[in-house]
């Protein structure tokens, strides 16, 4: 009876290691490589980013919403730099005094005996005066985060009237009309694909096909999934695909 059982539990483990020594090979792996290959790819904004403060002070405004387009340069958030603009303007006014002086001391130097001392303590001081409205205008100029590229806002951190932080996350913002394409090729298809290689990809949120090429490689192959990262873009124009959408991408090597 035992001879049976142990007989019956050979047999088994044959025919599914049989069954699985005749399983086809997955889209994209090595094996697959000679013929058409085929992985999962993924949409990613060239620019994007995570906005900011720069300085601590109250949120006055913020002029963008999920979901609103603008353009680079335009003011995304505003704060209250009352007291900012305030040594601003006290920065300027000591400057234009020190500037006064030693245009005066420029004009008496040679009817003095220490006229070259006073103009040169002068001049140092417009130095400093100069130096001290520069810091000010750099404190100011934090008083409202622009747009670093044109865009759209995709989440907000922050609300208005918020007391906000140096380094405090702001708003999240995307180029969504430069995407490329991110995928993970098996490195045995280096031999080909090359930038300039055609592709075509099968987004899942469409339900579309998009032809693409491939722009450039990652720098250095995986050794443990024999794996390298490329980067492509898509064709022609298609106004419907945002970041974050997938699919399957497949190519044929010449």
């Amino acid at each position: 009876m035992r001879q049976r059982i142990l007989l019956a539990g050979l047999t088994t483990a044959l025919c599914a290691g049989a069954a699985f020594a005749q399983k086809p090979e997955l889209a994209g792996s090595p094996a697959a490589a000679a013929g058409t290959t085929e992985v999962r790819a993924q949409l990613v904004s060239l620019h994007s980013a995570t906005l900011s403060s720069e300085m601590a002070g109250r949120i006055d405004g913020i002029a963008t919403r999920i979901g609103d387009r603008f353009k680079k340069g335009d003011v995304l958030v505003t704060f209250d730099c009352a007291v900012p603009r305030t040594q601003l303007a006290r920065e300027q006014a000591v400057l234009t005094q020190v500037e006064r002086t030693y245009e005066i001391n420029r004009r008496t130097v040679t009817q003095k005996p220490t006229g070259q001392l006073e103009l040169d303590i002068a001049a140092a001081d417009v130095l400093k005066a100069k130096a001290d409205l520069a810091a000010a205008e750099a404190v100011t100029s934090k008083c409202s985060v622009t747009a670093p590229f044109a865009g759209m806002t995709v989440d907000r951190k922050a609300h208005e009237f918020e007391y906000a932080t140096p380094g405090q996350p702001l708003l999240d913002v995307l180029d969504d009309h430069a995407l490329e394409v991110e995928l993970t090729a098996p490195s045995r298809a280096l031999g080909w694909l090359k930038p300039g290689a055609l592709f075509q990809v099968r987004i899942d949120d469409t339900g579309k096909t998009y032809p693409g090429r491939v722009t450039r490689l990652g720098g250095r192959v995986d050794p443990a999934s024999l794996s390298v990262r490329v980067i492509g873009e898509i064709i022609g124009d298609a106004p419907e695909l945002m970041a974050g959408m997938s699919g399957r991408l497949s190519t044929t090597p010449p």
